[in-house]
């Protein structure tokens, strides 16, 4: 399968029951696909978290909503142009796939490893329908696009702002946690990423990490939270899908109480998820995986009967990845050092280990990590 940088401009981009039992969709239209103002269809299948969960799935969703010229509070295509279904628990993931390609859309949209042997198989037997896959470059057939992101890069960055963080707070001896999903290489990119960016700023630093081993309980993740927070850690970055709603919700009850914990967001700007006050959060930034954008790339690709079997990687110089600075506790200074360290990723200066293996090879990166490599 051939592998393509994709280069991207960004300006203006960024219940019923259904006949198969444990799915749900997440309003009601359509039995079929019909006919679309942009004359193509779409439906995107997720995990139980589904579109609601703030993170990944949600900015899939921004995507799509953003291609048909609809937004989160005006839908009106739904269940015409593009639906979504929700899969509550993974054995119903080939079922949904086979639903959606009985349907006739003109691509079928799936988010996260954990879907990638279920449509692998369905694929396989319908060669002539479109498939895109977020997150996964390892898909190699011809009728599916991959879309991975350079997650290691990003999380530098945000690692690199805490770690800034911690210093102008004076914190002695700083200790920072992970918090993961579902294990995996491209989870294991978030965390050595974000270590990575720490030790830049803090070689001396302290790390934790911790797998949920799934994307939809959060109150798993906060209890590991609240256990860290109370032991010292003074932030928490969490790739965890829904799961990571834990973390944040626990710096927020911390923060309230006037103790200076920090969480760290994850795919979308969670700065709001964080909200204690008017001006204040506890989300200090979020790494921002742009997903958009490459629902834009898939659905054009199919409207001009472009579409093939690709890998595209949305890295730091494609603008895929980057950090948000909503929070004004990302203060200029500070904002400044990690615009420098983009500009030393995206010219070749800084390269980011994305394994634990290539990882552990840096002085001062922690040997003992839970991280996985595929």
């Amino acid at each position: 399968m051939k592998k393509v940088l994709f280069c991207v401009v960004m300006a203006g981009i960024i219940t019923a029951a259904l006949v198969v039992t444990g799915c749900t969709k997440q309003k009601s239209g359509a039995v079929s696909a019909a006919p679309s103002e942009a004359g193509i269809t779409v439906r995107l299948l997720t995990d139980a978290t589904g579109i609601d969960d703030k993170s990944f799935n949600a900015a899939t969703w921004r995507g799509i909503l953003e291609f048909y010229g609809d937004t989160w509070q005006n839908t009106r295509q739904r269940g015409t142009a593009y639906d979504v279904v929700t899969a509550e628990t993974q054995d119903m993931f080939i079922p949904i796939i086979r639903q959606a390609t009985d349907e006739q859309y003109d691509l079928i949209v799936t988010t996260g490893f954990t879907f990638a042997d279920a449509l692998t198989e369905v694929a396989k037997d319908n060669p002539n329908q479109n498939y895109m896959i977020v997150d996964v470059d390892w898909v190699d057939l011809p009728n599916v696009l991959n879309v991975v992101f350079a997650e290691h890069e990003g999380s530098y960055l945000v690692g690199v702002a805490t770690a800034l963080k911690a210093r102008a707070d004076g914190i002695e001896q700083p200790k920072f946690g992970f918090i993961g999903g579902v294990p995996g290489a491209t989870i294991t990119k978030f965390e050595v990423g974000f270590i990575q960016g720490v030790l830049a700023v803090l070689p001396d630093a302290q790390f934790l990490d911790y797998y949920v081993n799934s994307w939809g309980e959060p109150g798993l993740a906060k209890t590991q939270a609240k256990a860290w927070y109370d032991s010292g850690v003074y932030a928490i970055y969490s790739a965890a899908g829904g799961s990571g709603n834990g973390t944040i919700a626990q710096a927020k009850e911390y923060r309230i109480q006037g103790k200076n914990f920090w969480a760290i967001g994850v795919d979308s700007d969670q700065y709001e998820e964080g909200r204690y006050t008017d001006t204040e959060s506890a989300v200090l930034t979020s790494m921002l995986k742009l997903v958009e954008p490459s629902l834009t790339y898939g659905l054009n690709a199919v409207k001009n009967k472009t579409f093939k079997g690709e890998v595209v990687t949305l890295d730091m110089k494609a603008a895929g990845v980057g950090y948000s600075t909503t929070n004004a506790a990302m203060t200029q200074d500070i904002i400044a050092q990690i615009e420098q360290a983009k500009q030393q990723i995206v010219s070749g200066q800084i390269t980011v280990a994305a394994t634990n293996a290539a990882a552990r090879q840096i002085p001062g990166f922690p040997q003992d990590l839970k991280a996985v490599d595929d």
